[in-house]
């Protein structure tokens, strides 16, 4: 196959999604996936042998759920509107509100359709903000001062006492905190702890609790036994609440690659850099909003040549590096980008009208299928 190509391992995905059933066993949770990290919907056939659900934050994500894993959505969104708030209804199980203002001005829209006889009933919850920061990288952080996500207990609290008059807000009937990115299951214990303290006098009011996502479960050293420990411990507490978690990244990780070509090596004070034929910018964009540098399976840590990998971009930040090799990188010379199937395809573009690159599917039997090729009427169609 030409590159760039991603490639998608199925026996790796199957491995993944047998760990997270595992988990959701034993801890009594229902863990569904997030479609942020990933919605290569033509694997959906596997995922739905296992997943639980899903969780949107568009329309279009709540409708690729619908049709392709053939389910009703968990919806959170920053803001509804008047012209997308019945859609959602229509497509979902649970739904989340960013706001107090939102709740109160769609809250009679989910009991009207409740009402209604429209085929389900649509659970309505609050997306609240216990502001523990346990995440280090500021973009991707929810509870850094003036965040625009959820409410915080002082706000809760007033709105109750206030304008709801000591009553509870009828139709609220779940919370929904999310404060995780990639991270253990130490960062959700301490997590867990803030939002107890501030909104546990809350929960005999409410039906479900849905801990978020960036529970990273699936990386390699992650104690899934204290994650079971800490799920198990909140149910006997709270033995009335449904636990939900919604991790994205845990579902593939580790389950693709980026394979990409040299095209040739420039060097410039000393600084050599191997341009490939894939892109940074345009093809791997978390590496640089994250950022973290992927591994390279052909490279060696105790190699002699260091080099630099520029994308085939006019940006001039489109590059990343370095790497040791063992030996001097050669034009046509292929390299294995791992771990590019979570928060790539969902996020790729096409900056500089370059081409995204195939994506392929390996089955267990070693098999492969081209699941999609791009060319140029996908650029031009963009903008028709």
């Amino acid at each position: 196959m030409k590159t760039p190509y991603y490639i998608v391992y199925e026996s790796r995905l199957r491995h993944n999604l047998d760990l997270i059933t595992s988990v959701a066993r034993e801890s009594g949770a229902h863990i569904i996936m997030a479609f942020k990290a990933n919605a290569l919907w033509r694997t959906f056939g596997v995922m739905r042998e296992y997943n639980e659900g899903f969780t949107a934050s568009s329309l279009y994500e709540l409708r690729l759920g619908n049709e392709e894993l053939l389910q009703l959505g968990h919806s959170y969104c920053p803001a509804y509107t008047e012209e997308t708030i019945q859609e959602y209804l229509e497509g979902s199980s649970h739904i989340t509100f960013n706001s107090l203002s939102q709740f109160e001005r769609f809250i009679p829209e989910v009991v009207n359709f409740n009402t209604s006889g429209g085929g389900h009933k649509v659970t309505a919850g609050l997306r609240v903000n216990p502001q523990c920061s346990v995440i280090e990288t500021d973009i991707y952080n929810p509870a850094l001062p003036g965040s625009r996500f959820g409410v915080t207990a002082d706000k809760l609290e007033a709105y109750i006492a206030g304008e709801r008059k000591g009553e509870w807000p009828e139709g609220l009937e779940g919370f929904h905190f999310h404060q995780l990115c990639e991270s253990s299951s130490y960062d959700l214990e301490k997590v867990l702890t803030a939002f107890e303290e501030q909104f546990g006098c809350y929960l005999t009011h409410l039906k479900w609790v849905n801990f978020g996502g960036g529970h990273l479960m699936t990386r390699e050293g992650y104690d899934t036994a204290h994650l079971v420990k800490v799920i198990r411990g909140f149910r006997e507490r709270y033995p009335w609440l449904e636990v939900i978690l919604e991790p994205g990244s845990a579902f593939t990780w580790r389950t693709g690659d980026l394979i990409t070509s040299v095209v040739d090596v420039v060097e410039n004070h000393g600084i050599r850099t191997a341009i490939i034929d894939a892109s940074f910018a345009c093809h791997m964009p978390d590496t640089l909003e994250m950022p973290y540098q992927p591994a390279i399976t052909e490279s060696n840590p105790e190699g002699g040549f260091v080099y630099r990998l520029g994308g085939n971009s006019c940006l001039s930040g489109d590059f990343m590096g370095d790497w040791h090799f063992d030996h001097p990188l050669q034009e046509g010379e292929q390299l294995t980008l791992e771990d590019m199937n979570h928060y790539t395809t969902v996020k790729t573009n096409m900056f500089n009208g370059i081409a995204h690159p195939a994506i392929i599917f390996e089955r267990t039997d070693g098999s492969r299928k081209l699941l999609r090729k791009f060319d140029f009427d996908d650029y031009k169609n963009r903008m028709d």
